[in-house]
């Protein structure tokens, strides 16, 4: 289990609690957000951009701003929003920064927003979440993913990335944390602990390029998700 598995049963067990309609925001140039969600983006603004180059008679960012409906896939308690590639060579900087100044707008349409941000530290350093009610690291349990994901939060904060709160999630559990581990979550001094363990039914579903809707509410991963909602939605968690 990933990010974007992550991400995805977020979106779906925020939508399962009736807190919709939800927008799911994938954020990584190698887009597979829909695919997890069995929502199918019909385009991105990344595509866009080139269009965006040749736009006569109004700004770049308003070409975008008026084309973004084609980018934005409807689903019933859901919608997805996608950042894609650049179809042409060039850096993602102006894709970002359109995609950053947009988001920011459609969000407050929605009561719950979840972004999918691309692995490493590329979209932090583009600062293109500038303000996170929550900001959730995913690591595996090994010391070294602990310390990556250590590293990425020292990052986040000397950008000045402001996160009201701190979540790590733990992914591909098959054991308990041991104690150097929890040592090393702890180091974190993170707001929230998600422990994921590893499952055999989100693996078959992989295989097979099924949405993660097909995981039911009794799979133990899912009920994992639940009791963080739980939790971070809790007035006194």
């Amino acid at each position: 289990m990933g990010k974007t598995t992550l991400a995805a049963l977020l979106v779906l067990r925020l939508a399962a609690r009736g807190l919709t309609p939800v927008l799911a925001v994938d954020a990584d140039p190698n887009s597979c957000l829909d695919l997890a969600l069995g929502l199918p983006a019909p385009g991105s603004v990344g595509a866009l951009r080139e269009e965006a180059r040749e736009a006569k008679g109004m700004s770049k960012h308003e070409f975008l701003e008026y084309r973004l409906a084609e980018c934005l896939a409807e689903g019933d308690d859901f919608d997805l929003l996608a950042m894609g590639r650049p179809e042409g060579p060039g850096c993602y900087c102006f894709a970002n920064s359109v995609l950053r100044d947009l988001t920011s707008k459609v969000a407050g349409r929605y009561p719950h927003v979840v972004l999918d941000n691309e692995a490493g530290l590329e979209n932090l350093s583009r600062r293109l979440a500038p303000s996170v009610d929550l900001l959730i690291l995913a690591s595996d349990p090994s010391a070294r993913g602990l310390a990556t994901a250590a590293r990425i939060r020292g990052l986040a904060a000397e950008l000045g990335i402001l996160a009201a709160r701190t979540a790590l999630a733990v992914n591909r559990l098959t054991l308990p944390l041991s104690d150097t581990a929890r040592a090393l979550a702890g180091d974190l001094d993170a707001d929230f602990l998600l422990e994921l363990p590893e499952d055999a039914a989100l693996a078959a579903l992989d295989r097979e390029g099924a949405p993660l809707t097909a995981l039911p509410g009794h799979n133990a991963l899912v009920r994992a998700v639940d009791q963080f909602l739980d939790r971070i939605l809790s007035p006194n968690p």
